[in-house]
């Protein structure tokens, strides 16, 4: 058999769906989610291969769409008619920049994971799914998210309902993970405490995580706000994200696409995002 790419199978047994095992570490990853909607799996990647992971994204970092712009945490427009008061009107400075996936080689690490059956079924198992899909999208199915010094990745909603990443370099100081567990659901907004967060009040809703290369992230972000804090020092913050559906056939929006990636394909002017809730972003 295959081994699955990267991953200590003697603590997350991948290559045995279905065991006991998997099991254990499957209903674990279940109840950090039903807590506060985000699981942390350490050490997912055997250490000796943290040196791959952080070589491949220092190689694909200077491909990556490096643009600075004003947003909000839900990456509407800024001019949109709204409340004096609605969370909205806060303007954020982004500073982080994302490689596509056509850009990422099929023999990189992250890329034969993302594309392996085991991993996408442990996944769903991990979310509650029945299967999981990757993301018809040609730029956002898998893509690697880039943080320089000084910059930082602004509090924001998930489009998708369930987010899965990989920290692959860690920076010299800074680039917390930090989030709002469940601060809004399918049919609250929640605008007053997603204010407070935004405008410095809210810390009783921030939890902090700090992250080390090879683990994996499992994260409900479409109902949790959450950010990447400013990094420190002279080293960027390296993720992967690997984006995935519990419905085929996910294309972004072209306007988001450009947004992100600087560039959009005829597919996402075609098609356009569907949305499975009525939340802004």
């Amino acid at each position: 058999m295959v081994a699955v790419p990267g991953v200590d199978v003697e603590r997350y047994p991948l290559d045995s769906p279905g065991g006991e095992r998997w099991g254990e570490v499957v209903g674990a990853a279940r109840a950090a989610l039903a807590a506060d909607g985000c699981c942390v799996l350490r050490g997912f990647i055997r250490p000796e291969l943290l040196s791959t992971l952080r070589s491949e994204g220092e190689a694909l970092a200077p491909q990556a769409y490096y643009t600075v712009e004003n947003v909000n945490a839900y990456n509407i427009p800024l001019d949109a008619e709204l409340p004096d008061d609605h969370p909205a009107r806060i303007v954020l400075r982004r500073g982080n920049a994302f490689v596509a996936r056509d850009l990422i080689p099929a023999d990189a690490l992250i890329h034969r994971l993302y594309v392996d059956e085991r991993f996408q079924r442990f996944v769903a198992d991990c979310f509650g799914l029945p299967e999981l899909h990757e993301y018809t999208d040609p730029f956002a199915g898998l893509c690697l998210n880039v943080v320089a010094p000084g910059m930082s990745h602004p509090w924001h909603f998930d489009t998708n309902e369930f987010t899965v990443s990989m920290l692959t370099q860690e920076p010299e100081s800074g680039g917390v993970f930090e989030y709002c567990p469940n601060i809004r659901s399918r049919t609250a907004e929640n605008f007053a405490d997603v204010n407070a967060v935004l405008t410095g009040d809210g810390e009783r809703f921030i939890r902090r995580l700090e992250l080390r290369p090879g683990d994996l992230q499992l994260f409900q972000g479409r109902f949790s706000l959450h950010r990447v804090a400013p990094v420190g020092g002279t080293v960027q913050r390296h993720s992967a994200i690997f984006a995935y559906s519990d419905t085929p056939g996910l294309i972004g929006t072209a306007e988001r696409t450009r947004q992100l990636f600087g560039r959009v394909s005829p597919d996402h002017v075609a098609v356009g995002e569907v949305r499975g809730d009525s939340l802004l972003d």
